[in-house]
């Protein structure tokens, strides 16, 4: 039995309240409301995959009613990253409302007008990096460079005249980034001797003693894997792992495989990127999946979605023999290196 709940008191003069919607105790549908002076800033929009016990649920949304009366109030959604349980609703909250500006940087936007699209929608949206401040509506904003598993993230320090909010997004602190870009301790030391009221820190596993294990580690035992595989690799991750999928580039083209890409939001995500120059695709490695059927075994790669055991992802379907990718032939082949002609072209699986 659900216990109702009632409205919140109006806010006294000079108080920020702030509303996790979604995110908080779970890995997913991330979003907080930040409301002050009769504004309401959005950081996060994002969605949750459902589990096997959920049969018919494609994707679960954050509960938008705390805000669907209140949606002329809201000043702006910012992003800090482009990772789907961060972004993913965002074409479903602005189905409700379509002139929100919605703030992110370069790949993030990039990512998310992608799926406007698919919804036919066309956003107001403002592109920032780490360093640059903006003020919208009654919240003056600074954006600083975080590390993750996607590139271009950030975190977002917030003010208003009731203190200083600082979200970081996800991130974590790998030393060595294969894009080069660290997380900025020193503007987040510099915005704690300004004095920090709130502290939002999202990373999952921190409550885990010890360290996350460098990026720059899984690309040895990628390489050696590849390398000493007799038949088809099958690698999984996030569809917007891009740092991950270069690696898997790398190691395929250094041992004269292909590599296919699976799933749509895979082959978009990884088209973005390579535009905008966050990707680096060496000429004919990428193969549409149904002409990879076609090489021997030991030729071919699949880059897949699927890492979290999504359903309806890839790497279930092909478990579930529910895929167009058949068992595979352990014939050893001489087939021309990585570094031949091919298609560029992508399936989406």
């Amino acid at each position: 039995m659900s216990i109702p709940l009632a409205d919140p008191e109006p806010l006294a003069a000079g108080t920020l309240r702030v509303t996790p919607i979604g995110g908080l105790g779970e890995i997913g549908r991330n979003m907080t409301t930040f409301e002050f002076d009769g504004k309401i800033l959005i950081v996060d929009c994002g969605v949750l995959f459902p589990e096997e016990h959920q049969p018919g649920v494609d994707l679960i949304l954050p509960d938008f009613e705390p805000i669907r009366d209140r949606l002329d109030d809201v000043v702006g959604i910012v992003l800090t990253h482009g990772h789907e349980d961060h972004i993913g609703a965002v074409p479903y909250l602005l189905r409700l409302k379509k002139d929100i500006p919605v703030i992110g940087s370069g790949l993030t936007l990039a990512l998310v007008e992608a799926k406007l699209k698919e919804h036919r929608i066309k956003a107001f949206t403002m592109t920032v990096t780490e360093g640059q401040k903006e003020k919208v509506g009654p919240f003056d904003l600074e954006f600083v460079a975080v590390n993750h598993s996607i590139p271009d993230a950030l975190a977002v320090a917030i003010r208003t005249p009731a203190g200083l909010v600082l979200a970081t997004g996800d991130f974590k602190m790998d030393q060595l980034p294969l894009d080069g870009r660290l997380t900025d301790l020193r503007a987040f030391s510099r915005l704690g001797e300004e004095g920090v009221d709130l502290f939002l820190v999202d990373s999952t596993n921190a409550d885990v003693p010890g360290f996350t294990p460098l990026e720059r580690a899984i690309g040895p035992v990628l390489d050696q894997v590849i390398a000493k595989a007799p038949r088809r690799v099958i690698v999984a991750s996030f569809a917007s792992h891009v740092h991950r999928v270069q690696q898997v580039l790398d190691a395929a083209a250094a041992h004269g495989r292909r590599v296919a890409l699976l799933g749509r939001s895979m082959v978009r995500n990884m088209t973005i990127a390579e535009e905008l120059g966050y990707l680096t695709v060496p000429d004919g490695l990428l193969i549409d999946y149904k002409k990879a059927r076609d090489l021997p075994d030991d030729r071919i790669v699949y880059m897949s979605t699927g890492s979290q055991g999504e359903p309806m992802a890839v790497l279930s379907r092909m478990a579930n023999l529910d895929h167009a990718i058949e068992p595979g032939r352990a014939t050893p082949s001489s087939w021309p290196p990585a570094s031949s002609p091919a298609t560029r072209t992508p399936s989406t699986g």
